[in-house]
Protein backbone atom coordinates (compact mmCIF):
# COMPACT_ATOMS: atom_id res chain seq x y z
CA UNK A 1 0.00 0.00 0.00
CA UNK A 2 1.29 3.45 -0.91
CA UNK A 3 1.18 5.96 1.88
CA UNK A 4 0.23 9.50 1.08
CA UNK A 5 2.48 12.43 1.71
CA UNK A 6 0.87 14.99 4.03
CA UNK A 7 -0.30 18.09 2.18
CA UNK A 8 1.09 20.70 4.54
CA UNK A 9 1.05 24.13 2.89
CA UNK A 10 2.38 26.45 5.56
CA UNK A 11 4.96 29.19 5.01
CA UNK A 12 7.92 26.89 5.66
CA UNK A 13 6.70 24.45 3.01
CA UNK A 14 6.30 27.26 0.46
CA UNK A 15 9.73 28.64 1.29
CA UNK A 16 11.33 25.20 0.84
CA UNK A 17 9.57 24.79 -2.51
CA UNK A 18 10.92 28.15 -3.62
CA UNK A 19 14.48 27.32 -2.53
CA UNK A 20 14.38 23.95 -4.29
CA UNK A 21 12.98 25.50 -7.48
CA UNK A 22 15.62 28.26 -7.44
CA UNK A 23 18.36 25.68 -6.98
CA UNK A 24 17.00 23.69 -9.94
CA UNK A 25 16.97 26.83 -12.07
CA UNK A 26 20.43 27.98 -11.05
CA UNK A 27 22.28 24.64 -10.95
CA UNK A 28 22.64 24.48 -14.75
CA UNK A 29 24.21 27.95 -14.83
CA UNK A 30 27.64 26.45 -14.22
CA UNK A 31 27.22 24.73 -17.60
CA UNK A 32 27.44 28.21 -19.14
CA UNK A 33 31.08 28.39 -18.03
CA UNK A 34 33.15 28.92 -21.11
CA UNK A 35 36.61 28.00 -22.23
CA UNK A 36 39.26 30.67 -22.65
CA UNK A 37 38.69 30.69 -26.42
CA UNK A 38 34.92 31.05 -26.02
CA UNK A 39 35.33 33.93 -23.58
CA UNK A 40 37.90 35.70 -25.79
CA UNK A 41 35.75 35.42 -28.92
CA UNK A 42 32.66 36.62 -27.04
CA UNK A 43 34.53 39.56 -25.48
CA UNK A 44 35.87 40.61 -28.90
CA UNK A 45 32.39 40.48 -30.43
CA UNK A 46 30.86 42.35 -27.49
CA UNK A 47 33.40 45.18 -27.69
CA UNK A 48 32.96 45.49 -31.46
CA UNK A 49 29.17 45.73 -31.07
CA UNK A 50 29.60 48.27 -28.26
CA UNK A 51 31.82 50.46 -30.47
CA UNK A 52 29.38 50.17 -33.37
CA UNK A 53 26.21 50.92 -31.38
CA UNK A 54 27.42 53.76 -29.14
CA UNK A 55 29.01 56.93 -30.45
CA UNK A 56 32.20 57.83 -28.63
CA UNK A 57 32.65 54.28 -27.28
CA UNK A 58 35.86 53.70 -29.21
CA UNK A 59 37.53 56.83 -27.78
CA UNK A 60 36.17 56.04 -24.30
CA UNK A 61 37.59 52.50 -24.47
CA UNK A 62 40.91 53.76 -25.82
CA UNK A 63 41.32 56.11 -22.84
CA UNK A 64 40.21 53.50 -20.29
CA UNK A 65 42.73 52.12 -17.80
CA UNK A 66 40.98 48.74 -17.97
CA UNK A 67 37.81 47.15 -19.33
CA UNK A 68 36.00 44.21 -17.73
CA UNK A 69 33.58 42.54 -20.16
CA UNK A 70 30.93 39.92 -19.36
CA UNK A 71 29.40 39.01 -22.74
CA UNK A 72 26.56 37.00 -21.16
CA UNK A 73 25.31 37.25 -17.60
CA UNK A 74 22.49 34.78 -17.04
CA UNK A 75 19.78 35.57 -14.53
CA UNK A 76 17.08 33.16 -13.36
CA UNK A 77 14.65 33.21 -10.52
CA UNK A 78 11.39 32.28 -8.98
CA UNK A 79 11.05 34.31 -5.79
CA UNK A 80 14.75 33.74 -5.13
CA UNK A 81 17.04 34.47 -8.03
CA UNK A 82 20.64 34.58 -9.03
CA UNK A 83 22.99 35.69 -11.77
CA UNK A 84 26.18 34.24 -13.17
CA UNK A 85 28.54 35.20 -15.97
CA UNK A 86 32.18 34.92 -16.98
CA UNK A 87 34.33 37.52 -18.65
CA UNK A 88 37.76 38.99 -19.18
CA UNK A 89 39.61 42.02 -17.87
CA UNK A 90 41.57 43.77 -20.58
CA UNK A 91 44.28 46.35 -20.11
CA UNK A 92 45.76 47.96 -23.19
CA UNK A 93 43.60 45.70 -25.37
CA UNK A 94 45.06 42.47 -23.92
CA UNK A 95 43.40 40.07 -21.50
CA UNK A 96 45.17 40.03 -18.13
CA UNK A 97 42.65 38.07 -15.99
CA UNK A 98 39.35 36.22 -16.14
CA UNK A 99 36.48 36.93 -13.76
CA UNK A 100 33.04 35.70 -12.88
CA UNK A 101 30.13 37.75 -11.64
CA UNK A 102 27.60 36.42 -9.16
CA UNK A 103 24.64 37.96 -7.40
CA UNK A 104 21.52 36.78 -5.61
CA UNK A 105 18.20 38.44 -4.96
CA UNK A 106 14.95 37.85 -3.13
CA UNK A 107 11.65 39.33 -4.20
CA UNK A 108 9.10 39.12 -6.98
CA UNK A 109 10.85 37.59 -9.97
CA UNK A 110 10.00 34.85 -12.39
CA UNK A 111 11.85 33.66 -15.47
CA UNK A 112 15.30 33.89 -16.99
CA UNK A 113 17.22 36.38 -19.09
CA UNK A 114 20.70 37.15 -20.38
CA UNK A 115 22.45 40.49 -20.57
CA UNK A 116 25.88 41.97 -21.20
CA UNK A 117 27.84 43.92 -18.58
CA UNK A 118 30.83 46.14 -19.37
CA UNK A 119 32.77 47.88 -16.60
CA UNK A 120 35.18 50.58 -17.69
CA UNK A 121 37.86 51.71 -15.24
CA UNK A 122 38.77 55.35 -15.88
CA UNK A 123 41.31 55.69 -13.05
CA UNK A 124 44.39 53.60 -12.26
CA UNK A 125 43.65 53.63 -8.53
CA UNK A 126 40.18 52.09 -9.01
CA UNK A 127 41.59 49.45 -11.35
CA UNK A 128 44.37 48.49 -8.93
CA UNK A 129 41.99 48.29 -5.98
CA UNK A 130 39.73 46.01 -8.04
CA UNK A 131 42.59 43.77 -9.18
CA UNK A 132 44.09 43.46 -5.68
CA UNK A 133 40.81 42.41 -4.04
CA UNK A 134 39.74 38.88 -3.13
CA UNK A 135 36.24 39.14 -4.55
CA UNK A 136 35.22 42.73 -5.24
CA UNK A 137 31.62 43.70 -4.44
CA UNK A 138 29.92 46.64 -6.17
CA UNK A 139 28.65 49.19 -3.67
CA UNK A 140 30.80 47.77 -0.86
CA UNK A 141 34.36 47.78 -2.22
CA UNK A 142 33.73 50.55 -4.72
CA UNK A 143 30.95 52.47 -6.39
CA UNK A 144 29.96 51.93 -9.99
CA UNK A 145 28.23 54.60 -12.06
CA UNK A 146 25.64 53.14 -14.42
CA UNK A 147 25.50 54.76 -17.84
CA UNK A 148 22.02 55.21 -19.28
CA UNK A 149 22.35 55.31 -23.04
CA UNK A 150 20.44 53.86 -25.93
CA UNK A 151 21.64 52.58 -29.28
CA UNK A 152 22.77 55.52 -31.36
CA UNK A 153 23.44 57.74 -28.32
CA UNK A 154 26.94 59.05 -27.73
CA UNK A 155 29.20 58.90 -24.70
CA UNK A 156 30.25 62.33 -23.52
CA UNK A 157 33.80 61.55 -22.41
CA UNK A 158 34.26 65.06 -20.99
CA UNK A 159 31.40 64.74 -18.48
CA UNK A 160 32.26 61.26 -17.16
CA UNK A 161 34.42 61.64 -14.06
CA UNK A 162 33.48 58.44 -12.22
CA UNK A 163 36.32 55.95 -11.54
CA UNK A 164 34.21 52.99 -12.74
CA UNK A 165 31.44 53.25 -15.32
CA UNK A 166 29.15 50.31 -16.11
CA UNK A 167 27.09 49.65 -19.21
CA UNK A 168 24.35 47.02 -19.07
CA UNK A 169 23.01 45.85 -22.41
CA UNK A 170 19.91 43.73 -22.92
CA UNK A 171 19.43 41.31 -25.81
CA UNK A 172 17.83 43.95 -28.04
CA UNK A 173 20.99 46.00 -27.75
CA UNK A 174 19.40 48.74 -25.66
CA UNK A 175 21.01 49.88 -22.48
CA UNK A 176 18.89 50.18 -19.40
CA UNK A 177 19.43 51.38 -15.89
CA UNK A 178 19.43 48.96 -12.98
CA UNK A 179 21.62 48.35 -10.00
CA UNK A 180 24.81 46.34 -9.77
CA UNK A 181 24.80 46.94 -6.00
CA UNK A 182 25.88 43.76 -4.22
CA UNK A 183 27.14 42.07 -7.38
CA UNK A 184 30.37 40.22 -6.66
CA UNK A 185 33.25 39.98 -9.13
CA UNK A 186 35.86 37.27 -8.49
CA UNK A 187 39.04 36.39 -10.34
CA UNK A 188 38.98 32.84 -11.74
CA UNK A 189 41.66 30.56 -13.14
CA UNK A 190 41.24 29.55 -16.77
Amino acid sequence: MISQIPKYKGPIYLYLQTVILAFCLLAPIQSFAGSVLEIEVSVDATLEKFKKDIGGAEVFLKNAKGVLVFPKVYKAGFGIGGEYGEGALRIGGKTVDYYNTVSASIGFQLGAQARTVILIFTQDEALQKFRNSEGWKAGVDGSVALATLGVGDAIDTNSIKDPIVAFVIDQEGLMYNLTLEGTKFTKIKK
